[in-house]
């Protein structure tokens, strides 16, 4: 009777690997060692979680407060289509007075979207129902764009104190620099560009040095806050608002609803 063959693998003896005692040893040493290193960082990174835990909530916590208390007393913008009551302010109207539809509009002499808006749209809205009297607009200062934003703001003021405010107006729209540019600005520059308009150059000045119309232009700012007011231009269109240089198509939508009324 043969015996079956064994296979490679099984007729190769299995030699047992012997490891010298002092090596087995190091490497046992070495584990430990190993060991107690990795319980020492563990427990090192999880106390400094916690503390970082807590002083994150602690931060949350203190600048939680800072933000309410900064946070300024304005209401949030109204809802698309909501009505708002908001009033006219001190500037005459364009149009007829006896218009159906009422725009009033808050703006800043500096700000280049409300150039847009004077420029892409204003002027077909004088077409289509300024002139045709079915709507009358308003001008009120949003002049929130700093310093150089208020004088233009009380020029404007000192402008109507000589009944010349819409000259004053389209001047400073028409010639609008840079926002980063507040050259045209200054008391003698506006001045001049108020000479040039035919008004009383040394009235303009004594009116702009004195700063009569300061309540005036803060009163704006205010009773635009109040409305929900949070950035230039934002037009109300019998209290419905409407914001930024949007097309003109936005505007007439609005406005024709209101006159189908």
């Amino acid at each position: 009777m043969k015996r079956t063959s064994r296979s490679k693998e099984n007729s190769t003896p299995r030699r047992a690997i012997n490891i010298p005692l002092p090596f087995k040893i190091g490497i046992n040493q070495i584990l430990i060692a190993a060991l107690i290193i990795a319980s020492f960082i563990i427990g090192s990174l999880t106390t400094k979680i916690q503390y970082l835990e807590h002083q994150t909530n602690s931060a949350d916590s203190k600048s939680g407060a800072q933000a309410a208390a900064q946070q300024p007393n304005q209401p949030p913008l109204p809802a698309p289509g909501q009505k708002v009551d908001v009033s006219v302010g001190n500037y005459p109207p364009k149009g007829n007075q006896n218009a159906k539809v009422t725009i009033v509009a808050f703006e800043d002499f500096r700000c280049p979207f409300c150039e847009r808006l004077f420029t892409n749209v204003e002027p077909q809205l004088q077409k289509d129902y300024i002139d045709t009297g079915k709507v009358k607009f308003y001008y009120r200062n949003y002049q929130f764009l700093g310093p150089a934003s208020v004088v233009a703001g009380n020029a404007g003021e000192c402008a109507n104190d000589q009944g010349k405010f819409w000259e004053l107006h389209d001047y400073l729209y028409k010639n609008q620099p840079p926002e980063s540019d507040t050259s045209m600005y200054t008391t003698d520059k506006l001045t001049q560009i108020a000479g040039q308009l035919g008004m009383d150059a040394t009235q303009f000045r004594q009116c702009m040095d004195s700063h009569k119309f300061d309540k005036n232009v803060s009163q704006d700012l205010a009773d635009g806050q109040k409305a929900g007011v949070q950035g230039t231009p934002t037009l109300f269109i019998n209290g419905i608002p409407v914001v930024g240089a949007q097309p003109y198509s936005a505007f007439k939508t609005v406005i024709d609803k209101q006159l189908a009324k």
